[in-house]
């Protein structure tokens, strides 16, 4: 019977640490229930909503070099004699996006809310949030799908979304476009 009570002993130490690994979120991956937060693919909170594009909060990412930053890189979305700039945030999906530039897609629209393109290829979700509340500007990745979202109305959480960047001017002009048609994406 001991040697039973020992064994039964072990094994419940065994299966809580390994519950307790499990329940361990190294990642990043928690979602603030504060609609005015938004947070980078690492989880840190960037500039809220409400505030100017140019105000980058402690905590942010990006950094001040390096090759593998995207320091102050924008991207044009040209179309109809139109450009949108796209200010994008430095992640492991937005850098695995810009080695998809040039890049020439035809955009839908979705629900009255996004532009899409389903892209060539499946982007890393590496160190991604496991979802994002998506605004006016914002330009995401949808990952179940695979799918550019260019948001010009506010959405509501959407799990899987990874926001690549935010619009600094011409979502209006996205806005303004009916049915399909084709954008050339370049960095500037």
């Amino acid at each position: 019977m001991r040697i039973k009570f020992k064994w039964i002993i072990l094994f419940i130490l065994a299966a809580s640490t390994f519950l307790t690994a499990c329940g361990n979120n190294q990642n990043g991956n928690n979602v603030s229930s504060d609609d005015h937060l938004d947070t980078n693919q690492s989880g840190e909170q960037i500039v809220p909503s409400d505030k100017s594009n140019n105000e980058i909060s402690e905590g942010s990412t990006i950094d001040s070099g390096g090759p593998d930053t995207l320091e102050d890189i924008r991207i044009k979305l040209t179309f109809n004699n139109e450009e949108v700039i796209v200010k994008m945030f430095d992640n492991p999906t937005s850098r695995d996006f810009m080695t998809l530039l040039p890049l020439t897609i035809t955009l839908e629209d979705y629900a009255g809310t996004e532009k899409i393109n389903y892209l060539p290829k499946k982007l890393s979700t590496e160190e991604a949030p496991s979802g994002s509340n998506p605004s006016v500007g914002d330009f995401t990745y949808y990952s179940p799908w695979g799918n550019l979202a260019i948001f010009y109305k506010d959405f509501g959480y959407s799990n899987g979304l990874i926001k690549l960047g935010k619009i600094e001017s011409g979502v209006e002009k996205l806005k303004s476009m009916d049915g399909d048609f084709t954008v050339t994406i370049e960095k500037i």
